[in-house]
């Protein structure tokens, strides 16, 4: 059997890694500054992560949601205490489509509506609902196409008040666009949203699996509003590498059995893996780190000829050139050994390392990227 070829890849195959270093199979030394796809929050085999997944693996590695998980609880606890979400509910599960697909579920139960709003050059996922709501026509398939989601433009407070209504289920946004090209809503466009929700009785679900847990220099990016949405989807950095994700559920969202569920979702492993992220987030100020690192990085970029924007908080940074990114991506993987991202604006890369990342390393790039800029 081969492989189902969907992924375009880099010759390039990792065997070890440490922090913000990555070593392929000869040798070479890299400076990952994208963690894959923003999932390396707290860098590679950070030692506590490490130690806390081993004793759990030592005890017992998985059993299904029909016993008692007391981690569940723990990860509940700490997350709450650190989001700011203590009075929230959680529910666990794998990915960060899921956790989506699971939100705006919850949100048709809770109001028994259909139609879904989400905005242009969204992206929340490849399944079913999350794909539908995903302004990329290229991933859906016929069976995703539904007339029960509506993409209208982004920041537009017009469109959005003109198409709000009773009918509208939920409306769901990215505290910041990841894949989009790291596009942040305004304040002012998410109290919009906020108050429109209310009104019309509609579920606001912000979809914080990229811009959540730090990255932006608060826990969740919604957070620069001072908004409280009704769903908040979590995964990437929750889990450092380890799959998992969730959604935290406001209190007036009530639970039924079986209403939700999931095999995996919440399984040991994830537990002690997402309790990890959280213990080393708040011992070691990662959230202010990823805000002091973050405004240096992105004050320093926009003195580089040749950058035509940088957007971005903390350690989710876009940078915008006046010509196609890929060739600049190209020449620090091939000549400086350092990882940057793509997004769906062929112009703008994403700069997403993990959110203990030493300034010593983001001179590192800053130099390597001028020069490859001055080329």
């Amino acid at each position: 059997m081969k492989l189902f070829d969907v992924y375009p890849l880099f010759d390039i195959e990792p065997v070890k890694a440490q922090g913000s270093t990555i070593w392929d199979k000869n040798g070479v030394e890299y400076l990952d500054l994208y963690g894959g796809h923003a999932v390396i929050s707290i860098g590679h085999t950070h030692p506590h992560y490490v130690k806390k997944i081993t004793e759990q693996l030592n005890n017992i590695a998985f059993y299904s949601n029909s016993v008692k998980i007391k981690a569940q609880e723990e990860l509940a606890h700490k997350l709450g205490e650190l989001s700011g979400y203590n009075d929230y509910q959680l529910f666990l599960c794998n990915s960060g489509a899921e956790a989506n697909e699971n939100a705006l579920k919850l949100a048709s139960f809770h109001n028994g509506r259909k139609k879904i709003i989400s905005f242009s050059k969204a992206f929340h996922g490849r399944t079913s609902l999350a794909v539908a709501a995903t302004d990329d026509a290229k991933i859906w398939a016929p069976v995703n196409l539904t007339p029960n989601i509506e993409i209208l433009p982004f920041n537009d407070e017009t469109a959005f008040e003109k198409a709000m209504s009773n009918d509208v289920c939920a409306v769901i946004i990215e505290g910041i666009q990841g894949v989009g090209g790291v596009q942040i809503p305004t304040n002012s466009f998410l109290k919009k949203i906020k108050a429109l929700c209310e009104k019309h009785g509609a579920i606001l679900i912000l979809d914080e699996v990229q811009s959540g847990y730090g990255r932006s220099g608060k826990f969740f990016a919604h957070q620069y509003a001072d908004v409280k949405p009704d769903i908040i989807s979590v995964a990437k950095g929750m889990g450092n590498g380890f799959p998992v994700a969730g959604i935290l559920i406001a209190p007036h969202l009530q639970p039924k059995h079986g209403m939700l569920g999931t095999t995996f979702g919440g399984a040991y492993l994830a537990c002690a893996a997402a309790i990890a992220v959280l213990d080393v987030i708040k011992s070691e100020n990662l959230i202010s780190n990823s805000e002091k690192i973050g405004n240096y990085l992105m004050n320093e970029l926009r003195a580089i000829k040749g950058v035509k924007e940088v957007r971005g908080l903390g350690l989710m940074i876009g940078v915008e050139l006046e010509e196609a990114c890929a060739p600049v991506r190209n020449k620090l993987l091939s000549d400086y050994k350092m990882f940057t991202g793509s997004s769906s604006d062929k112009n703008t890369l994403r700069i997403l390392p993990a959110l203990n990342i030493k300034k010593e390393d983001i001179d590192k790039f800053l130099e390597a990227f001028k020069k490859v800029l001055s080329q």
